[in-house]
């Protein structure tokens, strides 16, 4: 499909909260007598526009989570608070942003004096050793001081699971020290690189296969087995898949599946630039539709059996992805266009992301919300659903999203912010944004580059910079995204002492 066609799929931002004619409230208040479950399905590297139901020409199948849009509210501006996985599952867990607590990269990125280590050495980090800048250092795993949702609800007397992929911290820093009862392959590594990758074996904690086992389905599989166990308690289950993080192996049938519908459509890859990288603009790649595809299959076994053990009714579900889809490296495999870049960069490809709630008798079916969110509001919101109340020193950043869901009210917020003092290993620099309404700006901490301002409403792929032209909000937005850095504490880059001269 070209860019412009692709381009009036994106919703007009008129922030507000709609329902299909179909969807009816069925009734039920927060905080009925029998609690709440809470299914929290998180995705990995998954883009804006591959799900049907953001992009319902997607080359990839995702009849199951389109069933779960269609019975809840999407939100098709919905972002998570940084452009790379660990500090958005952070801010998932904790409703603070990553720049508060200062985790900004993925854990096992190379911290600032490593860098300078390996620069006095020549050994090591080589592509880092003759950038301008040092990235900002990091801390690397949720802190243990910081309240997470789990051990709220643990605290409540619920049942919590985790299975998948963890990636907040490695040995006393897992599931089991942040509030949850049993981990089923949660650790330090943020991929499934064990001898079999996503086939057996899997080499993850407590975690057996067999030949012929495939990831996805084996976590869902343990999810299940433990909704089973705990059908007439309450719980909180986050299945947090590796898909459809890289190394791209998809299913051989579906792999099948869908070069066979590569050739029946007649697509071919397509390649433009964004800045230095390459960067895909059609989806065709058919090992990662097959990737989708059976992370999609496994999401129907976690809502099948809400159906069969009668808990559907009773259960709050959250879908939800770390940042966008991977457009710009490690093989490129999908497009996020009309939106801009992908995984590691501030622009929309990057950070826009799938999401769904589903509450049967409290948000209405068939619903879209057009207003922003975070992944920092998911934690507020649970917790509020659940008529909970967290200590004031908890969950500082995020707010709850109940007026939208279940009120057809508004958020009092005025705006978003994020912060990546990092080089992107997708080609991303160093800086911050802010969104205001229909305005986004971008600052970039490198010298050589300003800062860009887009108007979201009328340039949802950010393809003109509006700066020169509208310098007066360029310099609020500027002013108040410092401002904002200062209040959270936010680490900067420094000078790199070893750069070439320029």
């Amino acid at each position: 499909m070209r860019i412009a066609a692709r381009l009036a799929l994106l919703p007009c931002l008129a922030f507000a909260c709609t329902t299909s004619d179909s969807g009816e409230r069925t009734g039920g208040d927060v905080g009925s007598a029998r609690p709440t479950n809470v299914l929290l399905l998180l995705a990995d590297d998954l883009g804006w526009m591959d799900v049907g139901f953001n992009y319902p020409e997607a080359f990839y199948d995702t009849p199951n989570l389109d069933r779960l849009a269609g019975g809840g509210m999407r939100f098709t501006q919905a972002y998570a608070a940084c452009p790379v996985c660990s500090p958005t599952r952070v801010s998932l867990m904790s409703g603070c942003y990553p720049a508060r607590l200062d985790t900004t990269d993925y854990f096992g990125a190379p911290q600032p004096e490593a860098i300078l280590a390996s620069a006095e050495t020549g050994q090591g980090h080589g592509r880092f050793r003759e950038l301008p800048l040092l990235p900002a250092p990091y801390v690397d795993r949720l802190p243990l001081e910081e309240v997470t949702l789990p051990e709220v609800l643990q605290d409540a007397g619920y049942a919590t699971f985790f299975a998948g992929k963890w990636h907040m911290g490695g040995e006393g820093f897992g599931p089991l020290e942040n509030g949850f009862d049993v981990n089923v392959a949660g650790h330090h590594r943020g991929g499934p690189y064990g001898r079999g990758r996503y086939f057996h074996p899997f080499d993850m904690p407590n975690l057996e296969s067999e030949p012929g086992d495939h990831l996805p389905a084996r976590l869902a599989e343990e999810a299940v087995a433990f909704l089973r166990s705990n059908k007439d308690r309450p719980w909180f289950t986050m299945l947090s898949f590796y898909s459809v993080h890289t190394p791209l192996m998809g299913r051989p049938d579906l792999v099948l599946r869908y070069e066979q519908k590569r050739e029946r459509l007649g697509l071919e890859d397509v390649f433009e630039k964004e800045g230095e990288r390459r960067v895909r603009v059609v989806q065709s790649h058919a090992v990662y539709a097959a990737m989708v595809a059976a992370m999609d299959e496994a999401v129907g076994v976690v809502l099948d059996a809400l159906d069969e053990l009668g808990l559907a009714e009773e259960t709050l579900v959250v879908f939800y992805s770390d940042n966008g889809g991977l457009s710009t490296s490690e093989g490129h495999p999908t497009s996020n266009l009309p939106l801009r870049a992908g995984k590691g960069w501030l622009y929309e490809g990057g950070i826009r992301e799938p999401c769904v709630f589903r509450w049967p008798g409290h948000i209405r079916a068939g619903s879209v919300c057009d207003v922003p969110i975070s992944s920092i509001d998911v934690a507020p919101t649970v917790l509020a659903a659940l008529g909970r109340e967290p200590s004031p020193d908890a969950f500082r950043d995020g707010v709850s999203l109940l007026p939208l869901l279940v009120e057809s009210g508004s958020l009092e917020r005025e705006a978003l912010y994020w912060h990546y003092p990092h080089w992107g290993n997708q080609g991303g620099t160093p800086g911050g944004a802010v969104r205001a309404g229909d305005w986004k700006w971008i600052e970039f901490f490198t010298e050589d580059r300003p800062g860009e301002l887009y108007h979201l409403g009328r340039d949802p792929g950010e393809s003109t910079d509006l700066a020169r032209e509208n310098p007066e909000i360029a310099l609020r937005m500027r002013r108040d995204l410092g401002r904002w850095r200062r209040e959270m504490g936010a680490s900067m880059p420094t000078l790199n002492p070893h750069a070439p001269a320029r």
